[in-house]
């Protein structure tokens, strides 16, 4: 056969037809395509845009209060009196904003504004917080277990880097009256349903607290919900509003 006989049968024969098999293979390709840049957006776009609108709300709710604090100083307590007996809010209202929450662990800018209750819409899913409140439990600076909930990963990984924390490292709790510092002691690793972590003292049933604890939960493995990390810190130190620690200052955006 000569090459313009081969071209020629070549252009005889007939297109090979569609199957259903390889239109519905295309259609799942397709599909997987589709999914994996959902899931693009939603466990990377979405959360970077949640966390920086939490960020923002932080800042502008500390900066509020420090404001307000060198506008209308009230009288500086006993130094010493102060840091054994701290000032203590009054519970808030549910959903309402009452601290900010720095932990330089998590990054030189991390900031989270703290609300009452750890309702997942209201709270921990929102544009302007990421941290509750467990409503029964104590205030900052409070004797007893001030604990908090955030996620992990999703709604702006509010605790994505919690596992990084060191002893010694501290935790910064902002209110309208001041600065309540705690340093970070240990983890845990516990089920869902260990709510013992919460108790005053924690995990420790009936026992009355004579010392000022701080709980962070979250949920442990990142993307996924098996378990609960837990974060204890104790209580260290108050100072007033307009006292920045020096730690943060830059964050708080009180940089020299």
């Amino acid at each position: 056969m000569t090459t313009e006989e081969t071209r020629r049968s070549r252009r005889r024969r007939p297109r090979r037809r569609p199957t259903v098999l390889g239109v519905l293979g295309e259609l799942l390709i397709t599909g997987g395509v589709l999914v994996l840049l959902f899931l693009g957006w939603q466990i990377w776009w979405n959360n970077l845009v949640t966390s920086n609108q939490q960020t923002s709300a932080a800042a502008q709710q500390s900066q509020k209060w420090i404001d307000d604090a060198i506008k209308a100083p009230k009288p500086t307590p006993d130094t010493e009196a102060a840091q054994a007996d701290p000032p203590v809010l009054a519970k808030p209202a549910p959903y309402e904003p009452f601290a900010v929450m720095y932990v330089p662990r998590l990054g030189g800018d991390w900031k989270r504004t703290i609300r009452q209750t750890v309702d997942t819409e209201r709270v921990l899913n929102s544009y302007t917080a990421g941290v509750g409140h467990y409503i029964d439990t104590q205030m900052p600076g409070q004797v007893g277990n001030f604990a908090v909930a955030g996620h992990d990963s999703g709604w702006g990984n509010t605790f994505i880097n919690l596992s990084k924390l060191r002893i010694g490292d501290r935790i910064y709790i902002q209110t309208k009256d001041g600065w309540y510092t705690y340093t970070f002691r240990n983890f845990e690793y516990v089920q869902p349903s260990a709510v013992g972590v919460l108790l005053p003292v924690p995990r420790q049933p009936g026992a009355t607290p004579v010392e000022r604890f701080m709980t962070i939960t979250t949920c442990n493995p990142p993307f996924a919900a098996g378990e609960r990390l837990i974060a204890y810190s104790v209580y260290q130190s108050y100072s007033p509003p307009q006292d920045v620690p020096s730690e943060i200052a830059a964050a708080v955006g009180q940089g020299g």
